[in-house]
């Protein structure tokens, strides 16, 4: 059975390419497009509560969508759905507990409990990867994953992570809450792409509204092999938080590959919230070709290197949308009808009343 989902109706609107600092490539001209916006209403579907989607894919294979909850066992257990995409949008058509080693589900916060945030279709099994942030309550400590499940939730394994992205009882390692928000495939498959969503502690504060930062690109073989990190230079908060001193961020939130084979072009999501203004969300086209490698640097901080070359592709605010909510998924999908490229991206409405589960397809030149 499938669930549809509300939608707003269609929406156009074109972007002209711009440069962002520190970008330092030359603009592309106009080259994306709102094609369609839609909004999962507050409902339940199999029992479970649809919201916090911060991740999706799609498997060209079969032309199903996977979506990822980040719900931490608090309403139902960790989990993910399936969807299609048909005349009326896109529907609901399964969801699977993603389940542990020994075929239970996850429970409620414990060392055991994962944050999910991003989940990949495998190129080359049709397995499903995804992240999961770690936790960092002392003396509560919970290691950020990038597990393997089978189709029906079952655990397929686990990548052993970059020592440097493991958390720590001392001040290193990734923060709390910006950590794996984003997971890509590389090189067909060979390589698996990995991003956090702050600087690593060592590496320096994370971005204000009068400085960025640098986060990190890890790139590792299958089995777990780290083959580089590329630093990312992230922008600086856009706006001034209201009241002064209050909530403000900026961070990387997905990952994906310009083309399947290419191990250096990528499309990299900055997700920025900015207490009583409201959230931008940009997305980079980087290349990290030329870029050094600083898998062996210990901090980033006043380091002399050369960090991934981007350009901005779009700015979502500029599009048209009805809202610019928390977007933090992003995926390509199947080729339109005018021969563009569509890049689909999700919301996460963090279960409030007060946000939206937003569908954006953009199309691609």
């Amino acid at each position: 059975m499938s669930v549809p989902l509300r939608a707003v109706g269609a929406l156009t609107g074109v972007l002209v390419l711009a440069l962002a600092a520190p970008a330092t490539a030359e603009p592309a001209g106009q080259r994306v497009r709102l094609v369609s916006e839609q909004i999962i209403g507050k409902i339940t579907f199999q029992g479970t509560t649809v919201g916090g989607l911060s991740g999706l894919d799609y498997d060209r294979r079969t032309g199903e969508w996977v979506l990822i909850s980040d719900d931490r066992s608090d309403r139902q257990p960790v989990r993910y759905y399936t969807a299609r995409k048909g005349e009326q949008g896109f529907e609901l058509t399964g969801t699977k507990p993603l389940l542990r080693p020994d075929g239970s589900t996850y429970p409620k916060l414990s060392l055991d409990t994962p944050d999910p945030e991003e989940i990949r279709v495998d190129p080359l099994t049709g397995d499903l990867w995804w992240t999961s942030e770690g936790d960092r309550l002392p003396p509560l400590v919970i290691d950020p994953a990038i597990r393997r499940a089978h189709r029906d939730g079952s655990f397929a394994g686990e990548l052993p992570l970059p020592a440097n992205l493991r958390m720590s009882t001392d001040e290193r390692g990734p923060r709390r809450n910006e950590v794996l928000e984003g997971l890509a495939f590389a090189a067909g498959g060979r390589l698996v792409v990995s991003t956090v969503e702050g600087p690593l502690i060592q590496d320096g504060p994370s971005p204000t509204p009068a400085a960025g930062a640098l986060g990190r690109i890890s790139v590792q073989t299958r089995s777990g092999q780290l083959l580089a990190q590329y630093a990312y230079p992230m922008e600086k908060v856009f706006a001034e938080p209201v009241p002064a001193g209050a909530f403000a961020n900026n961070g990387v939130v997905a990952i994906l590959p310009v083309t399947e084979h290419d191990p250096h072009r990528f499309l990299v999501m900055e997700r920025s919230f900015v207490t009583g203004v409201g959230n931008k969300v940009r997305i980079y086209e980087i290349s990290t070709a030329g870029a050094s490698n600083v898998k062996d640097v210990d901090s980033l901080a006043g380091a002399q290197i050369r960090p991934v070359r981007k350009k901005l592709l779009a700015d979502l605010g500029a599009l048209g949308l009805s809202t610019v909510d928390n977007v933090e998924g992003m995926t390509w999908g199947p080729r339109l009808p005018s021969g563009e490229r569509s890049l689909v991206l999700v919301s996460d409405d963090n279960f409030s009343a007060t946000q939206v589960s937003q569908l954006i397809t953009l199309a691609v030149r």
